[in-house]
């Protein structure tokens, strides 16, 4: 067994730019860091056959990028027929009216503030562009908009920053809600188990090749922060940076910032059930 097979949900290894399956194709963003990983993946989605694509989170407002991608979608044979976000957050969004600009398409986001044109995204709405089927999953927690996108046909799901490649996402209160993201891992759970999902397309890191592994190792993960942070507020810490200096304790303090909007999260999901 390779040391990807044994971590959570079998990162794929090798080159993160270029095909994923049959109908995905990856343009990495440059704009790695601790949080983006090794960038924003910004994906173009299209039938094999057809000469119309969509494009999932063109990502930061770098005309360098958005190029490369609409050059990526020409190569391929195709043009943007659609743009579409996960979330708001700018690593995913900042980029859209502009590359909505160079490619003549609208702007679908379940925030109505980050759409261009007249429709938005709800929950189960079909996304149809060139024979392409892609549903729309409301995956909120990490945000409060934060969507995924399935693929049937190659049995994938495009899950933004609730699921990344390699490691795990934040609950960014007050936005996020840790009670709404649990709800939305089991709505990919559901995805996994009844659907035969086995893939997940993330927004940040590798491809994840067991998609219900990935699933289990976050609510496991989730699970384990959730007690720590119990325990760490039944010892004495009661502020969020006092648990974050507690429970994070191994984490790169530079990460801290980040680690106390999922405590903030943890601490009022813990209050609301009456936990401390």
């Amino acid at each position: 067994m390779s040391d990807a097979a044994a971590l959570p949900g079998q990162p794929r290894g090798g080159v993160l730019s270029g095909p994923a399956t049959a109908r995905t194709v990856n343009v990495l963003a440059p704009n790695p860091s601790a949080m983006t990983l090794d960038g924003t993946n910004t994906w173009i989605v299209s039938e094999p056959d057809s000469d119309l694509a969509v494009v999932v989170d063109p990502g930061p407002l770098d005309d360098g990028h958005l190029t490369r991608v609409i050059e990526t979608a020409a190569k391929l044979g195709k043009r943007v027929g659609l743009t579409l976000l996960t979330h708001g957050h700018p690593d995913h969004a900042e980029g859209a009216g502009r590359f909505a600009e160079l490619t003549g398409t609208h702007v679908r986001a379940l925030d109505p503030a980050l759409r261009l044109g007249d429709e938005g995204l709800t929950a189960g709405d079909v996304i149809t562009v060139g024979g392409l089927e892609m549903w729309v999953v409301p995956t909120p927690g990490h945000t409060a908009d934060s969507l995924s996108f399935h693929l049937p046909a190659d049995r994938a799901v495009l899950t933004g920053d609730t699921i990344l490649g390699r490691g795990t996402t934040i609950v960014a209160h007050p936005d996020g809600r840790l009670g709404d993201y649990l709800d939305s891992l089991r709505r990919l759970r559901s995805l996994t188990v009844d659907d035969g999902v086995h893939t997940v397309l993330p927004g940040h890191g590798p491809v994840l090749e067991d998609a219900q592994g990935a699933v289990e190792f976050y609510l496991a993960h989730r699970a384990n922060r959730l007690a720590q942070v119990e325990t760490a507020v039944e010892s004495g810490h009661r502020t969020p940076s006092e648990v974050v200096a507690h429970v994070y304790a191994d984490v790169d303090r530079s990460l801290w910032p980040a680690a106390e909007l999922s405590v903030r999260a943890q601490l009022e999901y813990l209050r609301e059930h009456g936990l401390i």
